[in-house]
Formats: structure tokens, sequence, C-alpha cells
């Protein structure tokens, strides 16, 4: 009768003392989230030599990088409430470059995405060349695999997710359940929690939250863009395979960086 007594006492302990933890925790609905995207330039100007250009490519490729730093940095934020978010990158968040193995489709990509969870829809502003389409279309859908493994981003406790979006293009994820809200940076939604870090490792791509800011974000800050041709997912996937037709294998990188 005392060992019963004794077990049922500290069952109880324990559900009160996780109870009450359960009742502290914040989670937090509205806010800004500061993200640095990096790009591995050596490893992107590396993929672009093989045996047809190599007599120019790699002494173009040791010039840069005697001149050019390996990394290639933009700023972007994401602001957010329980319904919506809005992500962008600063105007003047990477430097100039005049250098033409500085250009690279995936680095240079500066989408600015408006997702609605509420109906999982996005409108997305994609600069491709001289135009700029307005691409209206669901949410991308991800089917990932959600691991064990955790990390620290910004100082908050994240974990890890894998995918694969495209057919091929590999994804790392790291979502943070405390920010209740099932966005991150680009088209990339869907976990339980805020996405505070992501890599396209085969790709050579990061961004990685650099500062979490709870605030009251208002409505005007997530309206969507509104400059743009109109088109859709489809209609886009159309329009890239007419441009790049002739380029063979030389397109893949343009198409893959443009359908992101």
């Amino acid at each position: 009768m005392k060992t019963v007594l004794k077990l049922t006492i500290i069952c109880t302990i324990i559900f009160v003392t996780n109870n009450g933890f359960a009742q502290n925790v914040h989670f937090i609905k509205n806010g800004v989230i500061e993200f640095e995207k990096r790009s591995n330039m050596y490893a992107l100007i590396k993929k672009k030599i093989n045996k047809d250009n190599e007599s120019y490519m790699q002494q173009a490729f040791e010039a840069y990088k005697k001149n050019n730093p390996q990394f290639k940095a933009a700023k972007s934020t994401l602001r957010f409430n329980s319904d919506k978010a809005m992500y962008k990158f600063d105007d003047d968040s990477a430097p100039v470059s005049n250098n033409w193995l500085n250009n690279n489709p995936i680095a240079d990509l500066k989408n600015v995405i408006a997702t609605d969870f509420k109906t999982e829809t996005s409108v997305t502003q994609k600069p491709v060349y001289e135009a700029t389409y307005l691409v209206k279309d669901s949410v991308r859908k991800i089917n990932w695999k959600i691991t064990d493994e955790t990390r620290d981003i910004a100082g908050y406790e994240c974990r890890r997710a894998n995918a694969i979006i495209m057919d091929s293009v590999y994804v790392v994820a790291y979502y943070c359940n405390q920010i209740a809200v099932s966005g991150g940076p680009e088209s990339f939604t869907g976990l339980p929690g805020m996405i505070l870090g992501l890599a396209l490792p085969h790709d050579n791509i990061t961004w990685f939250a650099t500062k979490v800011t709870e605030i009251a974000v208002p409505e005007k800050e997530l309206i969507p863009p509104t400059k743009g041709k109109p088109i859709d997912n489809a209609g886009l996937k159309k329009v890239l395979i007419s441009v790049f037709k002739d380029e063979g294998d030389y397109a893949q990188p343009y198409l893959k960086a443009f359908s992101l």
C-alpha cells in the first residue's frame, strides 16, 4: 500500500511539473527574422569548369580566388504573423562586382515572397533577366522527414528535417517550434515551426537566421507585391523552357535557380 501511494505521489509531482513547464513556454507568433544567405562561389565556379573550357576557365578561376572571398553574402528579412509572411532581400545587401565569374543565377536570385498560411498560397515577385514575373500559386508541398538532430540557431533550439524537391534538389532545414508559424526563407514552409536554417548542400547555398525579434508587424508590411507579369508556376516553367531550349546542359543551373 505504501509503495502504491509513493508511486502515485511521484506521478502527480511529474505531471504537475511538466504541466507547469508547458504553461510557461512562450510561443512566438509575430516578428521579424534577419537571415544571411551565403553562397560558396569557389565551389559554384569550379562546377562550371570542364574539359571544353578548362584552358581559360581554370586561369580565370585562380585569378578570381586571389581577389574575391570564397563566400558571397546577402541579407534578407522575413516579417510574419500567425497568418501571413513577407520575405525579401535588402536592396544593398551584396556588394557589386565587375568580375563575370561572380555572377551566378542561384547566388544572385532575390525573390520577394508573400505567403498566406490560411489559404496556403503565395505571391512571388521573381526577376528573370530583364523581365519580372508575379507568380501566384499554391505554396510548395514538401515531404519533410524530421530527424532527431538539433542545432542552436540565433539562440533557438532547432530540429533538423530533410527533403527532396524538384525531383533532385536535396534540402536540409532546421526549424524552431517555439516560433509557432509554419514559415521560412524563400518558398520553404510546411514544418511544425519556423525554419531558421536552410541549406541546399549540393548547390553550395545556405540561409541562416542571425537575429529574431518578437514584434507586432503592421499589415501594410505583409501586402503581396504587385509589380510583374501575372503567371503561375506551370506557366513560368513553360517560359523558362522556351528561353533556354537551345542551351543544353548550360541551362540547367538557370532553370533550377529560377524555379526555387
